[in-house]
């Protein structure tokens, strides 16, 4: 499974898009959302220095069919509403990516957090271009839980070597310590370790973002 984050930028023509940069300043978090077959229904926290003309805004406009205030304070209100333009909801549900909330909008912007195979992301990517909404990649990289990376063998002697100060600087316990403290010999501890810190490395490497090279593994589905 490949995890991905996305900075996607939505149409001029969306409300989302057109009251967040009218006021730069505020934040906008969907905590919860469900798409319908031609609407979607939204929970959102927005928070800023003008939350009183933001709600206006909102309420007012020709996509947002109904909304309702559920927590209002002079900064911040929570709102629940239903639009007919939700595009990332339609963009999820058309490519079976469901979208990891919440999900924070600024000044036109959505940080947007998926998981999935990488076809998957690649029809999201489709998706997202077909709705008039660009895109730029983050990050990616393969979600491994830690048993996947490392042997259970290789696991106990590095959270031993952590524990018992093998990592620590200055060193609390040193090789023929730790290889004693596991009743194992010394050589066969500096194996394991060698092996388990070459994988840890090695995927430490393999994340750090690119951008063309990320783009290359997202399109290659």
């Amino acid at each position: 499974m490949a995890q991905a984050t996305l900075t996607v930028t939505m149409p001029e023509q969306i409300w989302i898009q057109q009251v967040s940069t009218a006021y730069p300043e505020a934040t906008f978090r969907v905590l919860a959302a469900v798409p319908g077959n031609e609407s979607g229904f939204a929970l959102v926290r927005l928070a800023g220095p003008a939350v009183s003309e933001m709600l206006d805004e909102i309420r007012t406009h020709p996509q947002i069919l109904e909304l309702t205030v559920v927590q209002r304070s002079d900064r911040e209100a929570t709102i629940h509403f239903e639009t007919t333009a939700p595009l990332l909801l339609f963009s999820a549900k058309e490519s079976g990516i469901p979208i990891e909330l919440p999900v924070e909008i600024r000044n036109g912007e959505a940080t947007v957090e998926v998981t999935g195979s990488r076809e998957r992301l690649a029809e999201l990517a489709e998706q997202l271009e077909q709705f008039g909404l660009r895109y730029r990649i983050e990050q990616i990289r393969e979600r491994l839980h830690r048993s996947q990376l490392l042997s259970e063998r290789q696991l106990e002697v590095v959270s031993a070597a952590i524990e018992e100060g093998y990592y620590d600087t200055p060193r609390r316990c040193s090789l023929t310590e730790l290889a004693g403290h596991l009743g194992i010999a010394k050589s066969t501890c500096s194996e394991t370790l060698h092996r388990a810190e070459e994988a840890i490395v090695k995927q430490f490497v393999e994340e750090l973002p690119s951008e063309d090279r990320l783009e290359e593994q997202l399109a290659s589905g």
